[in-house]
């Protein structure tokens, strides 16, 4: 029976809770099918979700990533800083940010290749020193103004369609054909599933783990210059709550907490939940506290479900 239920949970459980979660939404919150908060939900979670296929793909490869979050104040700061104290370009700014992302990225795999600490404990002290990163750059103030031509990747549309959506669907399709069609996403379920077999195999370990996490710093970087574009602002605390957000979304979908198990595909659905829960739950002037204690919960319970799968596979293989 119980195994019955964990590949039951396996195969659809992401996608019945999408469909409880939505039922109940469309009916206890008020205006939540109307044609603007759909795409209102659709757009706030483009930016959650383009970072939460780069947290995956970290994941997937056995690592993690707490510091996103800081990672996307500091680019946001530093475009904000750059386009309205500077006067830098536009088309320079953005590219100046994106390399500094892929960089902050790159020095969290290659802190934790070279100096062999645990991810977690890397990316964890490098969201503390980006968290104070963020708030020196202009003292804690916030930055606005930004150039009208800079808003339409945060604001602009394309049909009906928002900017935002669009670039998001590009980085799922993006990572889903990587991690499923390529040698380079095999190599990346290998690592994650087994360090030392898949360096064996031939796999250069080290390379892979900070490429992955220079990606992650990428996706960052361009969720940042989004978050900014939209709400005209850069804000040294903004995307504070992403780490642990993008972890839940990315358990919920399915992506295992030990490594070399999860698909992008299953990551999405976890993205759409969680935006759904953020949505329905202010429709219905719910504290938002509450928020913070339903994913707190929803993490708890992917993570205990991962590692009951885990414990299974591994009481057969010893069995075996």
């Amino acid at each position: 029976m119980k195994k019955n239920w964990v590949e039951l949970y396996k195969k659809y459980g992401i996608y019945i809770l999408l469909v409880v979660v939505f039922a109940f939404f469309a009916v206890a919150a008020p205006n939540f099918l109307a044609t603007k908060n759909v795409i209102n939900i659709l757009r706030q979670v483009s930016m959650f979700g383009i970072v939460v296929v780069g947290v995956s793909m970290v994941m997937i490869g056995g690592g993690m990533d707490l510091s996103v979050g800081m990672q996307m104040a500091v680019d946001g700061m530093l475009i904000g800083y750059m386009m309205v104290n500077l006067n830098v370009p536009i088309p320079l700014a953005v590219v100046i940010t994106i390399v500094v992302g892929c960089l902050l990225g790159a020095a969290n795999g290659i802190i934790a290749v070279k100096m062999h600490i645990a991810p977690i404990i890397v990316t964890l002290g490098t969201m503390l020193v980006l968290q104070g990163v963020a708030y020196l750059i202009t003292g804690g103030y916030p930055i606005t103004g930004m150039p009208e031509a800079f808003k339409v990747i945060g604001q602009g549309y394309m049909g009906i369609i928002p900017v935002p959506v669009i670039i998001f669907v590009l980085f799922i399709i993006f990572g889903a054909i990587l991690m499923n069609k390529t040698y380079l996403g095999r190599y990346i379920y290998a690592l994650g599933g087994n360090k030392e077999a898949a360096r064996l195999a031939g796999i250069n370990v080290d390379k892979l783990t900070v490429a992955v996490y220079t990606f992650c710093g990428f996706c960052a970087s361009i969720a940042a210059l989004i978050m900014v574009g939209r709400t005209n602002a850069a804000q040294p605390g903004a995307g504070s709550s992403y780490s642990f957000d993008c972890m839940t979304a990315a358990c919920l979908g399915g992506v295992s907490i030990a490594g070399g198990e999860g698909k992008i595909s299953g990551t999405v659905i976890g993205v759409i939940i969680l935006g759904i829960l953020d949505n329905g739950l202010v429709l219905m002037s719910v504290n938002t506290n509450w928020q913070s204690v339903i994913k707190g919960l929803i993490l708890l319970a992917a993570v205990a479900i991962d590692c009951y799968q885990v414990v299974n596979k591994n009481k057969k293989k010893a069995a075996a």
